[in-house]
């Protein structure tokens, strides 16, 4: 859902292994923590970003993050552009500098860590953009929607994303058996739910979700994806002109009482567009993947459909799908026994910090009873995912009703033919093909 979590737009495509059902890579050793008051030796620097996926293991974070943590979970790192920068992999320095007001989050001040973004500069965010912004703009913005996104208020959308996740069982059934996840179920269900929120017309709906499937680039070239995602910031910039003129009871009819602009009110609709249908989305697909190669924890949730919120976050924790996070120092730092100074771009690997051991045990096996509290899928600080309540209620009714409506589902394909999504910020499937017995 919303994920503000200062991961800037991807401008380009990263390497990946190819996926199958082998077991991850056995777990390293904890480290040892620096003694207090000492600082950490220098290494030589990090020559580039890890980014290639272990062959075999499409759920596991680039092999090298566990070297590097177990060594130095701060480390120096040369970026593209030839920036000097940092590296944190290591749980505690992740949490860290993302709690830290002395880093910033504008797109503007980071160095990219990708390949291929040696002459890349990022622009300032766009209006109503929370993931790359600063107090006070971006204080303001969050107070504002802080309120819309309580816990109380999303458990009240469940029996809505109940209903919602039967319809569309109901017709992968009819359908089956058969089909792409991804385009039956993983994407519609929090598509819908984005129009529940925003407060899309019923007749427009279809008209959105084409749109916003195209914008997923689950299918299609880059230039339809961008001409699908002009089409939906077009979309919202009518709904927001529909709500001033109507105000209804939904999150933009609430804000157009606030001091919002219409371009304001236009650009959050937009971030909360994109930023919560692709995590959910993504979450649903991979997760499905996850459970289907891991069968023992698949029959243990259908067994114990109660188990669905110590599930969810340890498939939040195990996938991290938005792996990849960025900050800018704006004063000299001490941290972890190293000195970031101000200017100095902190890669945040999420993903090696959820595998942390020394955090979570035996961090690389996926065990639905762990209790993966203290994971930082959902960022922290003030970028923490705004939307990640009503993910949470998606993912808990998703998951076991799928796997109680089709007990036999499995993958239609061998698991080293999922396609995966290859981009900078976001880890997924692009399709998933099951089936199940009729």
């Amino acid at each position: 859902m919303p994920h503000d979590s200062s991961t800037p737009p991807a401008p380009s495509a990263t390497p990946n292994a190819g996926p199958s059902a082998a077991p991850s890579p056995a777990p390293s050793a904890p480290r040892a923590p620096a003694p207090a008051g000492t600082a950490r030796p220098r290494s030589e620097p990090l020559a580039a970003l890890p980014v290639t996926r272990p062959a075999g293991c499409p759920f596991a974070p680039p092999a090298e993050f566990a070297t590097l943590r177990a060594e130095q979970p701060l480390r120096r790192m040369r970026y593209p552009d030839g920036h000097l920068g940092w590296l944190a992999t290591g749980h505690s320095a992740v949490r860290a500098v993302a709690a830290d007001p002395r880093f910033s989050s504008r797109y503007e001040l980071a160095h990219l860590p990708f390949p291929g973004t040696a002459d890349v500069t990022l622009p300032p965010a766009p209006v109503g953009d929370l993931t790359g912004i600063d107090p006070p703009h971006h204080t303001r913005y969050r107070r504002l929607l802080m309120g819309k996104f309580t816990v109380r208020r999303m458990r009240e959308l469940t029996s809505r994303v109940e209903q919602i996740t039967a319809e569309h069982l109901d017709a992968m059934e009819r359908q089956g058996p058969q089909v792409d996840l991804v385009a039956a179920f993983a994407h519609p269900v929090p598509a819908l739910m984005i129009c529940e929120l925003l407060g899309v017309p019923y007749a427009d709906r279809d008209r959105f979700q084409h749109h916003a499937m195209a914008a997923s680039g689950t299918g299609g070239s880059l230039e339809d994806q961008y001409a699908a995602m002009a089409a939906l910031q077009e979309f919202v910039r009518e709904l927001v002109l529909v709500k001033r003129a109507r105000p209804t009871d939904d999150l933009l009819g609430d804000l157009t009482t606030s001091d919002l602009t219409d371009e304001e009110l236009a650009g959050i609709g937009s971030f909360l567009l994109g930023a919560g249908l692709d995590t959910t989305s993504n979450m649903i697909g991979l997760g499905t993947f996850a459970l289907l190669t891991h069968p023992e924890q698949a029959d243990a949730l259908r067994a114990d459909p109660a188990l669905a919120d110590q599930a969810v976050e340890e498939l939040m924790r195990y996938l991290t799908i938005t792996h990849t996070g960025l900050r800018a120092a704006l004063e000299d730092v001490e941290l972890d026994g190293q000195l970031i100074r101000a200017g100095e771009s902190v890669t945040l690997a999420v993903q090696a910090a959820n595998r942390d051991p020394d955090r979570f045990p035996d961090p690389d096996r996926l065990d639905l009873r762990r209790k993966a509290t203290g994971h930082l899928a959902f960022g922290h600080g003030i970028h923490q995912c705004l939307g990640q309540q009503l993910a949470r209620v998606e993912m808990r009714v998703a998951f076991p009703a799928l796997l109680t409506r089709f007990p036999s589902l499995r993958l239609a394909i061998p698991p080293e033919e999922v396609p995966l999504r290859t981009d900078p910020s976001m880890h997924g499937v692009q399709r998933l093909p099951v089936t199940w017995d009729a």
